[in-house]
């Protein structure tokens, strides 16, 4: 603003005076700024609270007499600008001044601090403290604000909001990829080359990450380029990898997440793992990491973000682990309902972002997303996740890279037909944690694990015998079921699968005892088998197939 409009302002601000969103102060020189952090604090939660985009910190008025004084506080320009630094550092969630403006009165020297209203559902504290006001007075907000102001993003949808930007603030290549990968998606609806036609705003509205041609936050989000992340300030639209043991490094990455989420996945070290080296009969070669596991989690993070709060998410790469930490409590249920693969959530916290996830292919919206990471640390005889809900509103999985009990990856290899809850039991007895007694009971008959309670620990003996163990591995059949469900864990993570890509899943898996052609022949049946169940469909010809969950 120029001097006449400053003038204005202030005397605009005069005539109105003191009230939940204004405050004069004469302020001299060394004017305390732990003070001026709790007016920001009162200030920006009252202007949230009244639906105002700002409300106002005046110095040079006198209070009695409601005139200008003048102000001697912080007559520098470089050192009144940094109260945005001191404010920011002490602010929670981090926010600070959106402009602080200085008018040469007549009278004297007018300083105002224009500071933005307090996210919605985010009241702002100084220090650990949040401030309210009760008329003109500086007052802790109450228990009553504070709910009203948490509850506001209830019925909100923070990734669906429109930003007033353009599309050159998306990234070329994120978009490129978005296209493919809807087209891959949608491979039996659209032509591939139909869709790469479309222009960039129908197929942005087609993609759920525009509405009627007006790019959302999803869309900066997910394809934006790194300097427009601005756009979304004050919630910070970032993920940072943090190396810890005898090395330490750490990287952020910003938008685009399409493509940076590969980018960040890159940075892990993700090193082969000769499990239970000791014994020659058994000892395999794994990735440390799957990469699904590890995209499966990260593309979760993102999707469930509680962005209002200001936070980033944070991967941090341990000797051992990869813990993924995101802001937010677990909106609906606890992880372990939905580690059978059984349960469908009925609610997104960021529903608009969960459904252009879904149509670029980074999640699903079945739930299925964490049984397909237990089941990924089954198959290669990890640990399961574990999930730390803890009391700050936070999220934080971790993902094994390393045996913690070797019989318990020994009994795994050795009864891959193992069901999953056994398995799920298996790894809270080897991580000492309480198993129920009826799972006890099961468990012991099973002859999986030994010791009386608490001493509980799996079993060390090998529970099926076999002349060449080694060879008993590579040639024992699993059950049609556990083949039947990776088919149709693929097809309700892709969508649709023709019957090379079936060959190319199951291969690899079947007994060595068979060849080629049997194990063609056994996919056949499963096929069938499934069909006729009702599980599956053929939307393609007898020749050329191409398979879908049945609705």
């Amino acid at each position: 603003m120029d001097q006449n409009a400053l003038q204005g302002l202030l005397d605009s601000l005069i005539a109105t005076w003191e009230n939940e969103v204004v405050e004069f102060k004469q302020a001299g020189k060394e004017y305390s700024t732990s003070e001026i952090g709790k007016y920001f604090s009162a200030l920006a939660n009252e202007a949230n609270l009244r639906g105002l985009e700002r409300s106002w910190l005046v110095f040079g008025v006198n209070n009695k007499t409601r005139t200008v004084a003048g102000t001697d506080y912080r007559p520098e320009p470089d050192r009144l600008q940094s109260l945005k630094m001191q404010i920011a550092e002490n602010a929670e969630p981090s926010m600070t001044f959106r402009t602080i403006h200085e008018l040469q009165d007549p009278d004297g020297r007018v300083v105002l601090f224009e500071i933005p209203a307090a996210p919605r559902g985010m009241p702002i504290a100084w220090k650990g403290h949040y401030y309210a006001r009760a008329g003109e007075s500086l007052t802790n907000l109450t228990l009553d604000k504070l709910d009203e102001m948490r509850q506001q993003t209830m019925a909100i949808d923070w990734s669906a909001q429109i930003v007033d930007t353009r599309f050159d603030h998306l990234d070329e290549q994120a978009v490129q990829t978005a296209r493919n990968s809807f087209a891959r998606k949608y491979a039996n609806r659209f032509p591939e080359k139909e869709v790469m036609g479309w222009p960039l705003s129908t197929f942005l509205d087609r993609a759920h990450l525009a509405q009627d041609g007006k790019l959302t936050r999803t869309a900066l989000l997910l394809l934006g380029k790194p300097e427009a992340a601005y756009l979304l300030s004050p919630h910070p639209a970032q993920m940072t990898w943090k190396l810890e043991g005898e090395d330490r490094a750490y990287e952020h990455f910003g938008p685009p997440f399409l493509l940076n989420t590969s980018t960040l996945y890159q940075k892990i070290r993700n090193i082969q793992v000769r499990l239970l080296p000791n014994d020659a009969l058994l000892a395999v070669e794994v990735a440390k990491y799957d990469q699904k596991v590890v995209m499966e989690a990260l593309h979760n993070c993102i999707a469930h973000q509680d962005y209002a709060r200001s936070g980033r998410i944070v991967v941090t790469e341990q000797p051992d682990r990869l813990t993924f930490e995101n802001e937010g409590d677990f909106f609906e249920g606890q992880p372990g309902d939905y580690i059978a693969g059984n349960k469908t959530p009925r609610r997104y916290r960021n529903p608009f972002l969960a459904q252009a996830m879904t149509e670029l292919n980074m999640i699903d919206t079945m739930g299925y997303g964490i049984h397909e990471m237990h089941v990924g640390q089954a198959r290669r005889y990890f640990p399961m996740p574990d999930y730390d809900l803890g009391e700050s509103g936070m999220v934080r999985m971790t993902v094994h890279g390393k045996v913690v009990d070797p019989a318990y990856s020994r009994l795994l290899m050795q009864n891959t037909d193992l069901p999953l809850v056994d398995i799920l039991a298996l790894d809270r007895v080897q991580k000492h944690l309480p198993v129920t007694d009826d799972m006890v009971k099961h468990l012991r008959q099973a002859k999986l694990i030994e010791g009386r309670k608490p001493n509980l620990h799996v079993s060390a003996t090998v529970a099926k015998a076999a002349g060449s163990k080694a060879e008993y591995i590579r040639t024992r059949a699993q059950d049609d079921a556990f083949y039947a469900q990776l088919i149709t864990d693929y097809l309700a993570k892709f969508g649709q699968a023709t019957r090379q890509e079936i060959d190319t899943l199951l291969m690899g898996k079947l007994s060595d005892a068979l060849n080629e052609e049997q194990k063609r022949h056994k996919i056949g049946n499963l096929l069938t088998k499934l069909r006729r169940s009702g599980r599956i469909r053929n939307t393609g010809s007898r020749k050329a197939s191409q398979w879908e969950l049945a609705e």
